[in-house]
């Protein structure tokens, strides 16, 4: 796991590669690396900041120059023992054990066939000096990011978007249109980018550059495709065997040469992550959170620790507890920095404390739970929309009593939050509304009045642009299985534009490598090929996993209600962080510059106040907005002018 970074025949690159690698630094203290060599008319130059977990030696370091190839690579393979074994047996010979050097030789021997053989998470450049090409290629699911920005026949690459904006010394415009999407999501979708000119490669695709400035692009995996594969196999009666799957793919997600820890939050997927992961490896650590207790008592938080200490127990895990209770005022805007765009999942800040603390012990890798609710349908949305169709089916006066009835409830009061209240009100707001748009309705922030309603008026068409984008996306397959269609738009949007993206940008920034065992091809070829009625069985979510994960789990663990990754938030808007709420909505610069209209926040603010409607997500959501907006047109000289 690392940082990478490079210029293609682009102005003065040699000192730009030096600026984005050294804005890099956190993604890899272990080492730095720089190639040149010359590309038509122009220079090819390839930046590496090293995180050493497998070959610690210098045989490792990058970028690996080998045979006319040049490689800067940020992941790992899975399956580099079995590719390896079948490279040496054509004649190859290696220098070292990395799967750096796995991958370079692959390619040679493969060229763009090789991806989709690839088994783990990647985001690359390889250069060949024969040719003067330069391919960038990025993994199937979208675990590793690659952010690129294209000038005329110039090119500029590297792992995060901060470097970038730095290296371009703030030349960047902000993309309106993606700061409405982050509105919508609280997220920015991996099909946009905060800024106008960047752009993100998109998962399991690949971009060739060429010295005559020709361009290709190539797509070697898409989750449509595997989604309709596994439709074909639930059809023919074929079962996948969920267990083994997981299973093999936590142990193959355990190769390294540092010790590797798991996160631990006492729920199913990363309770039966670390019992796998313990059969592997006795005696592993796991990290856990807990919160102040006025927090999590004023927040209606189940008490998940004791279900983490359990599993410790039982399976010999040596667990760590990190109490959260940061102050929040001075990591809001860290995270809003390290997280490169405005993502306002307050999970951002748990997984940047668990990965510093691990740090701090010495340990470099970590194993992640994320991705199997996205899979296996696990998310309380997911069966709500399922209700959503029987609720329906109830008369329309009976609904029209039940929901003037629930809206007139409290979702807090001065002392405590009630959750039945918060989700009884969240699931009426979409019940009644058609598929798509239930869906979108179930997990977003706003319907699309609200919206229109929060943004410059002028921002009406891209409001409707974002919100059109959902749907085709959603629509964009020809399953006939409704969970499963929830589950590829999560793992089509939700996974690499939220989860995958907060959790590789929050841990790198404490310079830990977090895998994701669940993301996995093999794992996903499984997932969808199991039928929507064995994911969710009666009111049980993820049905399917947790039949696997009782062959070695308590059934108490495995049938708990689920918990939440979460944070304390209507107790931080009411205490730390109410003076600073305050302050954005009278006088922000989003609201000054005429992109929020300030009615309509100060709406928000009272409701919550009030204990109406719960509108700590989405306050928090515009903290994380303005401070990104504050860096992102601060000493830049651009125009905060609305263009979408």
């Amino acid at each position: 796991m690392c940082g990478i970074a490079g210029t293609y025949r682009w102005p003065d690159g040699k000192v730009m590669t030096d600026r984005l690698t050294d804005t890099l630094a956190h993604r890899g203290p272990d080492g730095a690396g720089r190639y040149s060599h010359p590309a038509g008319d122009g220079e090819v130059h390839l930046g590496h900041r090293r995180l050493a977990i497998i070959d610690l030696s210098g045989t490792g370091a990058q970028p690996m120059v080998s045979g006319g190839l040049a490689l800067t690579y940020n992941g790992e393979l899975y399956n580099a023992p079995e590719l390896r074994a079948e490279l040496a047996a054509a004649g190859v010979r290696f220098r070292g054990t990395s799967d750096t050097e796995v991958l370079l030789e692959a390619w040679r021997r493969w060229g763009t066939d090789c991806l989709p053989r690839l088994r783990g998470m990647f985001a690359f450049g390889i250069f060949d000096e024969r040719t003067g090409d330069l391919v960038l290629a990025r993994d199937q699911l979208g675990v590793k990011p690659l952010f690129l920005l294209r000038r005329g026949a110039g090119l500029v690459f590297a792992s995060e978007l901060k470097a970038l904006a730095a290296a371009t010394g703030g030349s960047l415009q902000v993309d309106h249109a993606a700061l409405v999407a982050s509105l919508l999501y609280y997220w920015v979708p991996d099909s946009r980018c905060a800024f106008r000119e960047a752009e993100k490669l998109p998962p399991g695709s690949w971009l060739r550059f060429r010295p005559d400035g020709r361009v290709e692009r190539g797509r070697f995996w898409h989750l449509k495709d595997v989604a309709a594969e596994g439709r074909e196999r639930a059809r023919s009666g074929e079962q996948p065997d969920v267990a083994a799957v997981v299973e093999e793919s936590t142990r193959r997600h355990m190769l390294s040469d540092v010790p590797v820890a798991t996160f631990l939050s006492g729920g199913l997927d990363s309770s039966y992550l670390t019992a796998l992961a313990a059969r592997h490896q006795p005696g592993i650590s796991a990290y856990t959170i807990g919160f102040r207790a006025e927090d999590a008592k004023f927040e209606a938080m189940p008490d998940d620790l004791r279900h983490a200490r359990r599993v410790a127990e039982r399976f010999g895990v040596d667990l760590h507890e990190i109490e959260i209770a940061p102050d929040v005022l001075d990591l809001l805007p860290r995270m809003t920095y390290h997280l490169d765009e405005p993502i306002g999942d307050p999970a951002a800040i748990n997984t940047f404390l668990i990965c510093s603390a691990a740090r701090e012990a010495g340990v470099k890798v970590m194993l992640s739970g994320m991705g199997a609710d996205e899979l296996f349908a696990g998310y309380r949305k997911h069966l709500a929309n399922l209700l959503a169709l029987r609720y329906q089916r109830v008369p329309r006066p009976l609904r029209h009593g039940l929901s003037r009835a629930v809206d007139r409830l409290p979702v807090a009061t001065s002392r405590r939050g009630y959750r039945s209240v918060r989700f009884a009100k969240r699931f009426l707001s979409f019940a009644d509304l058609p598929e798509e748009t239930a869906f979108r309705r179930s997990y977003t922030m706003y319907d699309q009045d609200e919206l229109l309603a929060l943004v410059d008026p002028d921002l009406a068409g891209t409001v409707e642009d974002v919100l059109t984008e959902h749907a085709d996306i959603y629509q964009d397959n020809d399953l006939d299985d409704f969970v499963n269609r929830m589950c590829l738009g999560d793992a089509r949007m939700f996974l690499p534009g939220l989860n995958l993206a907060y959790t590789d940008r929050s841990s790198m920034a404490a310079s830990t490598e977090v895998r994701v065992p669940y993301v996995d091809v093999e794992v996903v070829r499984a997932a969808f090929a199991v039928p929507g009625d064995r994911k969710i069985v009666g009111r049980q979510g993820k049905a399917v996993l947790k039949e696997a994960a009782t062959s070695i789990l308590p059934r108490e663990i495995v049938y708990r209600p689920k918990g939440l990754f979460s944070a304390p938030l209507r107790a931080w808007m009411s205490r730390d962080l109410a003076p600073l709420v305050r302050e954005v909505v009278h006088d922000g610069v989003l609201v000054r510059s005429g992109f929020l209209r300030r009615d309509a926040l100060a709406r928000l603010v009272a409701e919550d106040a009030a204990g109406r409607r719960d509108f700590s997500k989405h306050l928090w959501h515009v903290l994380t907005l303005e401070y990104w907006y504050r860096d992102a047109t601060s000493g830049s000289g651009q125009s905060t002018r609305l263009t979408a």
